[in-house]
């Protein structure tokens, strides 16, 4: 060993790299560990920091961020009841934001259409083994989708799902209901005297249900029929038929509010044009 290898005192000097030099902490140098509490207080602060009012309307759907501060600043905008117009104020998730009256969504909103399979549940309690509508859309989104209004676990076709609670709520309560066509197989031979009695109107709990259509099938035996109505009252479908002496052993939605299974394969579903989404708004 050389002696530059060593110090005057005959032991390696660090400085010479003759040997792993240890770390000194002698001038403040050592190490500050967060505590776990610093941490989570770290993470509660930022969760805590909460969004932009102009990216959750944003977010919503209504416009750019740059056209919400704009509505923010003109006093379209409340949060929790109050009006805000301060640019950059933040908001939490939960706050209740509301734009012109109309409470807001902070997630993109969604629009998807389902080709139903027979056997899905739709909604409430499942048997056991029984499988749901979710189990089919559970991979359309990252957000919570509800189907809009109920079809029967035994029926067949199109039910809209979405996670825009104001149009779920508009499409639940139309004015003058919503259009709809039923492809229909009956347990027996539909008589001409009862399809002129539900061209009429029959009454149906007490009330007379008027449909806007009703015929055979063609080229099909004459247990099939397409029926168009609008009234979107539980089972009232079945409750119309059943009124008449008849079971309908095969139902399938083929139309609802203008959309169609046109493209749309038993089981699978897909995302709302534009023009659909516009055209169901204007319901």
């Amino acid at each position: 060993m050389s002696r530059n290898d060593k110090s005057s005192g005959g032991k390696i000097s660090g400085r010479q790299g003759g040997g792993e030099r240890k770390k000194s902490y002698s001038r403040g140098n050592a190490p500050v560990k967060k505590s776990a509490d610093a941490k989570e207080k770290s993470k509660s602060s930022s969760a805590s920091d909460g969004i932009r009012l102009n990216k959750y309307i944003a977010n919503a759907g209504v416009c750019s961020r740059r056209d919400a501060d704009i509505y923010i600043s003109s006093g379209n905008v409340t949060v929790n009841g109050k009006t805000v117009t301060e640019m950059g104020y933040k908001v939490q998730l939960n706050d209740d934001v509301k734009f012109d009256g109309r409470s807001l969504n902070p997630e993109k909103p969604e629009y998807f259409l389902l080709n139903k399979p027979k056997g899905f549940f739709t909604t409430g309690s499942v048997v056991k083994g029984g499988r749901t509508v979710m189990d089919i859309m559970g991979k359309a989104s990252k957000s919570k989708l509800d189907p809009v209004g109920k079809l029967d676990t035994q029926a067949m076709g199109l039910l809209l799902f979405t996670n825009d609670g104001t149009l779920a709520k508009s499409l639940a309560k139309p004015k003058n209901g919503i259009r709809q066509i039923y492809h229909l197989e009956l347990n027996k031979v539909l008589s001409q005297e009862d399809l002129e009695k539900i061209r009429e109107g029959v009454f149906v709990d007490k009330t007379r249900l008027t449909v806007q259509d009703v015929s055979y099938v063609t080229d099909r035996p004459k247990n099939e029929v397409g029926l168009e109505i609008k009234s979107i009252k539980p089972h009232i479908v079945q409750k119309l038929f059943k009124t008449l002496g008849y079971e309908i052993v095969k139902m399938d939605r083929v139309v609802y509010g203008g959309l169609t299974k046109k493209d749309l394969p038993r089981g699978h579903y897909r995302s709302l044009t534009q023009q659909e989404l516009i055209n169901l708004k204007n319901l």
